[in-house]
């Protein structure tokens, strides 16, 4: 297994920020034959900025989300993304904060799309595995 502290600084910059990293695994991708490294992720229990503690309580999580980053000694990395909600005590509205870290609409972080943006490869051709597909393709 990969120290933490090293492997944070193959991590989305930022990220420990607001994750620490709960856990690290290899396991077989969906061909069985090759690995991949999974990335877990747990938002920390703190409130986003301009709320107020005494006012909101922690409710839990939102569902895991697997999302795509750059590999690693030619594995696929995975961060598994567990982000926090908080309740308002009195009138129960939720909040939760928005990243940036990870791109709208695809399963990957924003680094990797904008990465793929450069390279002219649209980062929609790829499926949840990473795998290329072309458009008008299934």
């Amino acid at each position: 297994m990969l120290d933490k502290q090293i492997l944070s600084m193959f991590l989305p910059e930022g990220i420990l920020d607001y994750f620490e990293i709960t856990g690290v695994s290899e396991v077989p991708d969906y061909t069985g034959k090759e690995l991949e490294l999974h990335i877990e992720l747990t938002e920390y229990n703190k409130l986003p900025s301009g709320y107020n503690s005494e006012e909101y309580e922690s409710k839990g999580f939102f569902d895991t989300k697997k999302i795509h980053d750059f590999p690693i000694r030619d594995k696929a990395v995975y961060l598994l993304v567990k982000r926090r909600r908080w309740r308002h005590k009195i009138d129960k509205h939720e909040i939760h904060r928005d990243f940036s870290i990870f791109a709208k609409g695809v399963k990957m972080t924003q680094e990797l799309s904008d990465f793929l943006k450069e390279t002219g490869r649209d980062p929609r051709d790829f499926d949840e595995r990473g795998l290329y597909k072309p458009k008008g393709k299934s």
